[in-house]
């Protein structure tokens, strides 16, 4: 097998343009990236510029020589997007109309030898959609440009309530010749069976000729034949493990396929060995829904994944291995990768494999109804398919989902769109995700567990959010009401907050940078988003005067929802099995979500998720004035009602814990009122709560508890809460100052400080630990990148 690269410089015409540019690549990257012909696409309201460029066809060409040798030729687009008709040397070779499709085209009647010439028209998708969806009205998100449920494109380039509507178009993967001049391996498909701690594998290889040959070589780098299409004993096996469960070992199956004892074509694959499965069975509560790996129930704790840029060239496997490094830094075991994308690159998933994190995959419809012509079914099933061969082998595959939140909203979608023929639209929705979906997958990859939908119970549109049945997403902004609720799986819930001060400045002018300002609001996509962090801060905090403030003030709220979530639901391993908040990751510089926002710096969800993520968590069920929310202007302003914590420790390794919980009751000085602590020992994958403890003489507005959870020494988990709402807490004036000693910055405070962030003021800063609770003393935090000289120190107590 010969492979002809024809990636590299193609040349652009259209709506007025004459450029060349690099492909993989398209209409952005060639008029932005590579000719800086068009200004930023996410500075300012830049955005409209690139919309409009949608509404124009461009075509892309490239000359290149080639010497036949009577062999079969074929072209490969591993990615065009969307609607492109394909001509080489003038002869059409085909139409396209699905950018999660890679094509194979036969060439022979139509490349030459000497100097050929290849040509991609890409039409405009705007117009198209108009069409169809004034034939036949099909709705979808909100926040998107309507008609989109018509194309097989990336749905969040048409808009979503975090994003911009970027329609891009171009050949956004690789294109190549393939020249069959021998034999070649069409499929490799790898089989495991784990029995009693052995374990076999089976490779299933399927080749057009030659004599196939298999090798694993194991993480120690020793190799051992395998017997194609029989299954074979591993040596010694060592397993793969998520994060925090083991270690990821990962073995190499070479599979070479000869000819006269000569090598004519090679697969290399990666995998794990382990055993994945869901576990739904019955209980008490309902349904359990959990990830089993190797025989573990494991708890999933993470973030959902969306795609990291609008301009797909953008995204590159060093950007990802960084952001997902910061997943496994913080303790996630789990990605949940959102259906309203794309499928990603082999190099996302082998670097789950790495890294330990399990991946929950929706299948790329999201938020709509479709109804497909033949050909749309026909591409779809062909999508999944190929697909899901792709990436099946991976270690960190664990759950294929259909879709994401189409069956909870599906009547509504109906409705909004104007259509009466309900039941006609459901029948079809059956088909595709309860019925040749999970056959597709089962022909390819009969081991994947599947669910048609997130959030599903039971399927067939029988309460798909329920509380005691299969995932949830929990879209309850007050977040203090979570206690009442016991979710089995929680694959989204969220609260949003501003971007750090830095990535503001990158999108905006100077006269913008007001919370509530046109340009804000233009980087905000949640119909009612700044109201509901309005809201939220005016409930909590001090109204926060100027952007710093306000910014900050934002993300402590946001990392406190989702805290508080957390802490609840890990309190009840078990009956809940896993959390997966909404979102990671930006595509755009943007008031979102994100934990983590467009330009890679940490909010402060991110510094809390690896607080409450931690293996081994020590969390309060504390009950004061923001729980029972008393009538407070009462006659003589005052209010009795309950003031007590009870503690859980959750462990969620596969070790017993014998460890020490140390609480004080402290008031805004820091100064110790009353103390205990109590010996509990964990057993692995397991909680352990300690009898509650009532406080009668506590003050809510000056007194506060903390609490440290140690093992032998060691600080495993720590924390403080309050008996009352932050705005009514009597902060004193911490008076903080910060030391540099080589990479350490050691922070001194004189009274409580509460939510401490430390901000590099002349560049970035990657910490530790940020945005932390610090009573009066010392603390040293270690600096694990960034180039900032000076730093800026903030605590609640300047909201005041």
């Amino acid at each position: 097998m010969k492979r002809h690269c024809l990636n590299g410089t193609w040349k652009m015409t259209g709506n007025g343009y004459e450029v060349e540019g690099q492909v993989p690549g398209s209409v952005y990257s060639f008029l932005y990236l590579d000719n800086a012909l068009l200004p930023d696409p996410y500075y300012r309201d830049n955005e409209g510029i690139y919309t409009e460029l949608a509404e124009h066809e461009y075509v892309f060409e490239k000359k290149f020589f080639f010497t036949p040798t009577g062999n079969p030729v074929r072209l490969v687009f591993e990615g065009l997007d969307t609607l492109c008709t394909v001509y080489l040397n003038g002869v059409k070779i085909a139409d396209t109309d699905n950018m999660h499709l890679c094509y194979t085209f036969d060439v022979d009647g139509a490349i030459i030898a000497g100097e050929n010439h290849l040509r991609v028209v890409c039409h405009p998708v705007l117009p198209y959609m108009r069409a169809k969806n004034k034939k036949k009205r099909l709705f979808g998100a909100y926040d998107c440009m309507e008609g989109y449920p018509h194309v097989r494109k990336a749905h969040c380039m048409m808009g979503w309530d975090w994003g911009p509507r970027l329609p891009d178009a171009g050949i956004w993967r690789s294109v190549y010749l393939v020249e069959k001049d021998s034999a070649e391996l069409t499929d490799v498909h790898i089989f495991q069976r784990h029995e009693g701690g052995r374990v076999f594998v089976k490779p299933d290889v399927v080749a057009c000729g030659g004599e196939v040959e298999v090798l694993l070589t194991s993480p120690n780098g020793k190799t051992q034949s395998l017997i194609p299409c029989e299954e074979n004993e591993v040596e010694n096996p060592l397993l793969w493990w998520p994060n925090g469960l083991g270690e990821q070992h990962l073995y190499e199956v070479i599979v070479l396929l000869k000819e006269d004892g000569k090598v004519v074509d090679t697969r290399s694959l990666k995998i794990g060995l382990r055993e994945c499965k869901l576990i739904r069975k019955k209980d008490e509560f309902g349904e359990s829904f959990y990830h089993e790996i190797n025989g573990v129930a494991m708890f999933a704790m993470g973030a959902d994944y969306i795609p990291e840029d609008n301009v797909f060239r953008r995204i590159t496997p060093e950007r990802t291995r960084t952001l997902l490094t910061h997943c496994k830094d913080c303790h996630f075991n789990t990605v949940r990768v959102w259906g309203g994308g794309y499928y990603p690159d082999d190099y996302f998933f082998e670097l789950c494999d790495e890294l330990g994190l399990v991946v929950f995959f929706d299948l790329m419809f999201a938020c709509s109804v479709y109804e497909p012509d033949e050909k749309m079914n026909e591409g779809v099933l062909t999508e999944i398919t190929q697909n899901i061969r792709r990436i099946r082998h991976h270690a960190c595959l664990a759950l294929i989902c259909g879709n994401n939140e189409i069956e909870w909203h599906f009547a509504e979608y109906v409705a909004i769109a104007g259509r009466s023929d309900l039941e006609h639209l459901q029948k079809i929705y059956f088909r595709w995700f309860e019925d040749e979906f999970p056959k597709a997958l089962a022909a390819v990859a009969p081991y994947l567990p599947y669910v048609p939908s997130s959030p599903t119970s039971v399927g067939g549109f029988r309460d798909p959010n329920g509380e005691g049945y299969g995932d949830c997403h929990d879209w309850e902004p007050d977040f203090m009401r979570c206690r009442n609720r016991f979710y089995r799986y929680v694959s989204e819930f969220g609260f949003e907050s501003f971007p750090c001060v830095k990535t503001v400045e990158s999108f905006t002018l100077p006269a913008e940078r007001n919370p509530f300002s046109k340009m804000m609001d233009k980087h905000h996509r949640s119909n009612g988003g700044n109201e509901l962090i309005a809201t939220y801060l005016a409930r909590n905090f001090p109204h926060p005067d100027g952007l710093e403030n306000f910014v900050y003030a934002s993300q402590v709220l946001q990392a406190e929802a989702i805290r508080y979530r957390v802490e609840h639901f890990r309190r009840h391993r078990g009956r809940c099995m896993g959390t997966l908040y909404w979102q990671l990751n930006d595509i755009w510089p943007a008031t979102s979500w994100a934990s983590i926002d467009y330009c890679g710096r940490y909010k402060a969800l991110q510094y809390a998720a690896k607080r409450f993520y931690a293996p081994v968590l020590l969390s309060c069920e504390e009950v004061g004035l923001a729980q029972t929310r008393p009538f407070i202007n009462t006659e003589n302003g005052t209010y009795n009602e309950e003031k007590s914590a009870r503690f859980c420790v959750t462990n969620d390794t596969v070790y017993e814990v014998k460890c020490k919980i140390e609480w004080e009751l402290r008031d805004e000085n820091s100064r110790v009122l009353q103390s205990g602590a109590h010996d509990v020992t964990v057993a692995p994958l397991s909680v352990a709560w300690v009898e509650k403890t009532r406080f009668e003489r506590l003050d809510p507005e000056k007194h506060h508890l903390h609490f440290t959870l140690t093992k032998d020494g060691e600080t495993l988990s720590c924390g403080s809460v309050l008996f009352t709402l932050p705005k009514y807490y009597a902060f004193e004036n911490p008076r903080l100052r910060c030391e540099r000693e080589g990479d350490e910055l050691v922070i001194y405070s004189e009274a409580y400080a509460k939510h401490l962030q430390i901000e590099g003021v002349d560049g970035d800063l990657l910490l530790e630990d940020n945005f932390f609770d610090m009573e009066k003393g010392v603390r040293r935090i270690r600096i694990l990148s960034g180039d900032a000289k000076t730093v800026r120190l903030r605590s609640l107590y300047d909201l005041q």
